[in-house]
């Protein structure tokens, strides 16, 4: 059977799951949670470290379940991918991330937006 792979970046955690692509029904899914930091009133911020390691959690995690079912890696016909809405994701000059990220929810930016 093969199969399309599905991953969604969202604000609470990363969602993978494995759909056919005969009728698009879901063969298998898997859901990773990440932390989101309040260190002041108002701020709302990720590391972009933890959305890479549930990602890549999630998607073993279902590739696994896949396994179970009958789908090997190999049935994979295409993958999609979707995020959450608005962050600032600021590197060095290693091209390295410096987290934390700012996410859609911060709010430190309200005066200057009024």
């Amino acid at each position: 059977m093969q199969a399309l792979l599905g991953i969604d970046l969202g604000t609470t955690g990363v969602k993978a799951a494995l759909f056919a692509t005969d009728d698009g029904h879901v063969l298998f899914s898997a859901f990773v949670d990440y932390p989101l930091m309040h260190p002041h009133p108002g701020w709302a911020e990720q590391d972009p470290r933890d959305w890479w390691q549930a990602t890549i959690t999630a998607i073993r995690t279902c590739l696994a379940g896949g396994i179970r079912h009958g789908i090997a890696p190999t049935d994979i016909r295409g993958a999609g991918l979707s995020g959450q809405m608005h962050g600032v994701l600021l590197p060095h000059a290693q091209q390295q991330l410096l987290p934390p990220c700012n996410i859609w929810a911060d709010q430190r930016s309200d005066a200057q937006c009024r």
